[in-house]
């Protein structure tokens, strides 16, 4: 097979429905879908700000953006990583406890070693290990991915309770390194924010200017086309779901630096609900082969913006869930009907 025929194969994967079309055509729906869900997210980004300003000015102030931008760092990791897995028809619901799971063990190897590079080493580990339980597990043992990352879910937040005896574990605080992650600034914008957005962009030109970013949508696209012009499925979906597996384990150090302990729970639990439902706002269609980080990052700042306008108008932190909840579906729904599928349900 030439390269070009390789390459005209993987173009048709890239979007469900391609075949049939010519490639400029496919071409340009592949473009023009992000870049009216990411319009449609600055229209309702706008709208929000506006209101929210209105009603408490305060809410522009440089300390409240800080805030905002330190809070969706976390999750902002995790909606990046999640997106990766979406495009290729994957999901990964245990990311909120490989969270949990490598900060607990980050702080405990930091307490132990005496040091704070041996404990971030062990973060990624930690991750990368709990990564490539769920890619074989999803691979080799041919389970539905959302029922793989479930059972993972349970099982990691039963480890990290379990060696930590449910308990915050170590103490990070007094350490320079952490307390640069946590505290520190670089150009006066907060080091967590630099995290988040160094991931963000490695994320995106991964998925936007590399031959295995075009093979990611080929594989959520269409995975038999994706198959026949050459592309090892396996080898990608377990890469895919190790690559989240160590962006959980950043995610791990960044919430280690910011409570200053190893958390089994508390600050992590939520956070697939948050991935995701940023993920699928930002325009990744659940079925796979659309998504971009641009989108992701803008329904992050959507997200967060209305989580901070909540707090700031004194709303009860419960509707907060609720929001997230009713704007998942909404996503969800505004796609199933873009894309004129209906799985299940009476026919039309």
């Amino acid at each position: 097979m030439t390269q070009t025929q390789n390459d005209q194969r993987l173009d048709h994967a890239a979007e469900p429905g391609a075949a049939g079309t010519n490639g400029a055509a496919a071409r340009f729906a592949r473009l023009r879908v992000p870049f009216n869900q990411n319009t449609s997210l600055l229209i309702a980004l706008a709208v929000l700000v506006t209101i929210i300003g209105v009603q408490a000015p305060e809410f522009f102030g440089s300390a409240n953006l800080r805030t905002i931008g330190t809070t969706i760092a976390i999750a902002g990791v995790l909606a990046v990583a999640q997106t990766i897995v979406i495009i290729i028809g994957g999901l990964d619901i245990s990311v909120g406890s490989i969270t949990g799971l490598t900060s607990v063990t980050c702080a405990m190897v930091f307490t132990s070693a005496g040091g704070p590079f041996p404990g971030l080493l062990s973060a990624l580990a930690a991750g990368l290990a709990c990564g490539l339980v769920n890619g074989v597990i999803i691979v080799y043992g041919r389970v539905n991915p959302v029922i793989a990352t479930l059972a993972t879910l349970a099982a990691y937040k039963g480890i990290a309770q379990l060696i930590s005896d449910g308990r915050a574990q170590g103490y990070t605080g007094a350490d320079p390194i952490f307390i640069f992650i946590a505290r520190g600034s670089i150009a006066g914008i907060p080091t967590l924010i630099w995290v988040f957005a160094l991931i963000a962009v490695a994320a995106h030109v991964l998925l936007k200017y590399t031959d295995i970013g075009r093979n990611l949508y080929a594989i959520g696209g269409n995975d038999k086309a994706a198959r026949l012009a050459g592309v090892n499925l396996n080898r990608y979906i377990i890469a895919a779901y190790c690559l989240t597996g160590v962006v959980a384990g950043f995610a791990g150090i960044l919430l280690t630096a910011k409570t200053g302990s190893g958390q089994p729970v508390s600050g992590s639990e939520g956070l697939e609900l948050y991935s995701i439902t940023a993920a699928a706002l930002g325009g990744c269609a659940m079925q796979g082969g659309r998504g971009t980080i641009p989108g992701t990052v803008l329904a992050l700042v959507l997200l967060g913006v209305l989580e901070n306008g909540l707090n700031i108008l004194g709303v009860n932190s419960f509707w907060q869930n609720v929001a997230k909840g009713s704007l998942l579906v909404a996503a969800v729904v505004i796609q199933q009907r873009r894309s004129g599928e209906r799985r299940i349900g009476l026919p039309r």
